[in-house]
């Protein structure tokens, strides 16, 4: 049977089960990829472990989230994670170094390879075909002490690419344009590998672009072949010797099929407040501006920000409009300075920032109240920027530039009038410079691990008890995000190290009340509707809840990586049979789950639970691991348990 990239990968690197999709696998994975902001409670959780090292061939930890140092508690998390990389030999990106997945793109990824980060946007290294999973801090820390990694294996939905993207049209569009037809659950369960003679013409930082959004679609992972596109940009990395051709046997088979005709793809924008809220520019163009923000998290290599200086050589950003540039790494800044870039970004008006996420996590660059901004990072969830009721759009680099000089949305062609499309290509040989990476030590044994009085030791949780009683916490509806469970920004993101702390914030712009009732109840259940944990892999929105006395949610469907973290600190992630039951649960119900513990430990799905008088049945889709693992109150506790 010919075969897709996807699957090859995954047979190459599978330990347990077959290649069905919704069965359950076991994949070694080669490298993995931590970020502060997930990758300090990851570090703790490896640090619990009692290893002297990590066990996969590369790992990575970047500083890319938390860094402004407004007290001590970043300035200590960065500490305690450059003294624990180095003892433990792992590579360390300084701050300001640049954004995980962008520095893991230019200096460490490998065709064929299988990476695995604590960061819903790792499938960014799809642009240099390998499969990037996100996960769960703990699922990474448990991959850098040697364990295979779990999912249910995804189908393959194959995106057949013709033609070749016009003038002011680049990937970011044809990722809304798959948003816009396949919405933020249309990817759930499947990797999005692309082929077709399309694929040529798009560079791999473009592809990188696609990948990266593809976690806005839920997909598992996206991937891209690897072909003479991918040999260039790995020569002009210095690392020619990673490269290798991978791509799908003619007439591979695929799970689900679609198409996309680049030279037909138009300027597109997501409107609030959702990634597939998507329209084509025209459609909105004259909406009055107020700030631009290009790259962050995606849009942030040399091609994007290069574009963007070209667009705005010789002009000036338009009255009442602040524009900002993140880069996505130190390397792809060197090089727009290089190519004098910085100085048509200066001269026109637009303020330049350190490498990191910065507003794309709400780590400042919060609009004001009512100001519309435009931006080119890959999610617009409600409140993500640090503003309540914010206007937040998603947009390619030509957008973003055209909205910038005009002072208005803007269809980028029409920038065609006044100068010629830039078409920047990335450099032959990259200007390269690796000072703002520390190398892991020969050995890291005598080094000295530095904790602040912010960082504490991971709460202990209670195995799952033989009858559950339990209150119903807090109802809600559909497509509940992470940020909604657990808030990003400023104020909360330095308190990831500290469990108790930050579990004062879940559900804080939905309902502040919740915490104070979460602990009054004891146990406590989330109740919510469909793709309940879309968005991003932070495992505090699964931590906190538990340390709050939260034991179940049960919801319409999960996003699979929530689920994950769910499992992983013992909240049984249960599904409603009857979807209508969803109507029986209201915010101070009174329930219980009899038996619960038998049930789980003789493999029973159907899990019932009783609520004013009724019984009504829930599914409890899992694993025989994740079985053992709910009933010891988490993975730690069952790896505890099973050390020896």
């Amino acid at each position: 049977m010919r075969k897709n990239l996807t699957t090859k990968i995954l047979k190459a690197h599978l330990v347990e089960g077959r290649l069905i999709p919704g069965t359950d696998i076991s994949i070694n994975v080669d490298h993995t990829l931590l970020q502060d902001a997930t990758g300090t409670m990851a570090m703790l959780e490896f640090i619990a472990m009692g290893l002297p090292r990590v066990k996969v061939e590369l790992a990575a930890q970047s500083i890319d989230h938390n860094l402004l140092q407004t007290d001590y508690k970043n300035a200590d998390d960065h500490a305690f994670l450059t003294s624990a990389a180095m003892k433990f030999g792992v590579h360390l990106s300084k701050p300001g170094n640049g954004v995980s997945h962008q520095v893991h793109l230019e200096r460490f990824d490998v065709p064929g390879k299988v990476l695995l980060g604590a960061d819903s946007h790792t499938p960014t290294a799809a642009g240099l075909a390998m499969l990037a999973i996100g996960a769960g801090g703990l699922d990474v820390a448990l991959a850098m002490a040697g364990h295979s990694f779990s999912l249910p294996c995804p189908k393959v939905m194959g995106v057949r690419l013709t033609g070749k993207l016009p003038d002011w049209v680049s990937g970011k569009d044809v990722i809304l344009e798959l948003l816009r037809r396949h919405t933020v659950k249309g990817g759930v369960g499947k990797v999005i590998e692309y082929f077709g003679p399309g694929v040529l013409t798009l560079s791999v930082t473009d592809r990188a672009t696609i990948g990266n959004m593809g976690a806005e679609l839920g997909a598992t992972s996206s991937i891209f072949p690897s072909d003479e596109r991918t040999r260039e940009f790995l020569f002009s990395q210095g690392r020619g010797d990673c490269w290798q051709p991978l791509a799908a046997d003619e007439g591979a088979v695929y799970d689900e099929y679609d198409e996309i005709d680049l030279s037909a793809v138009e300027p597109m924008i997501a409107c609030p407040s959702s990634p597939d809220n998507v329209v084509k520019v025209s459609e909105v163009e004259g909406v009055k501006v107020d700030q631009v923000i290009v790259g962050s998290s995606v849009n942030s290599s040399y091609r994007d920000l290069m574009t963007v200086c070209r667009i705005m050589e010789g002009k000036r950003v338009a009255p009442g409009v602040h524009f900002h540039v993140n880069p996505g790494s130190r390397q792809a800044l060197e090089n727009v300075a290089q190519d004098g870039g910085v100085l048509m970004l200066l001269m026109a008006g637009v303020s330049i920032h350190q490498s990191g996420c910065l507003g794309c996590i709400g780590m400042g660059q919060a609009p004001g109240t009512d100001q519309i901004s435009l931006r080119t990072f890959p999610r617009n969830f409600p409140g993500r920027s640090g503003t309540k009721g914010d206007k937040v759009y998603l947009c390619s680099p030509e957008t973003a530039a055209a909205a910038g000089i005009f002072g208005v949305i803007t269809d980028p062609r029409k920038l065609g009038q006044i100068k010629p499309y830039p078409a920047v290509q990335n450099p032959v040989k990259y200007l390269l410079d690796d000072s703002g990476i520390i190398f892991p030590l020969d050995d890291g044994s005598a080094v000295e691990i530095k904790t602040g009085p912010n960082i504490l030791p991971f709460p202990d949780f209670e195995a799952l008890p033989d009858n559950l009683q339990a209150t119903v916490v807090i109802a809600l509806g559909d497509n509940i995000t992470t940020d909604h469970i657990m808030p990003a920004g400023n104020k909360v993101l330095p308190l990831r190290s500290n469990i108790p702390a930050i579990s004062e914030h879940v559900f804080e712009q939905v309902d502040a009340g919740f915490p104070a009732r979460a602990q009054a109840a004891g146990n406590g259940v989330v109740i919510a509707g469909e793709n309940y944990g879309q968005g991003s892999s932070r495992e505090h929105a699964a931590i906190a809840p538990r340390y709050l006395g939260i034991r179940a949610k049960i919801v319409k469907s999960f996003a699979r990586i929530h689920k994950a973290n769910l499992v992983n600190f013992g909240i049984l992630p249960l599904v409603f049979k009857n979807p209508a039951d969803f109507e029986l649960f209201k915010q101070g119900e009174q329930i219980s789950f009899p038996d619960v513990r038998r049930l789980i430990e003789n493999g029973a799905v159907e899990i019932p639970v009783l609520v004013g008088g009724c019984e009504i049945i829930t599914l409890l889709e899992v694993s025989s691991r994740q079985r053992q693992e709910l009933l010891a109150g988490g993975t730690l506790n069952y790896v505890k348990q099973n050390r020896h």
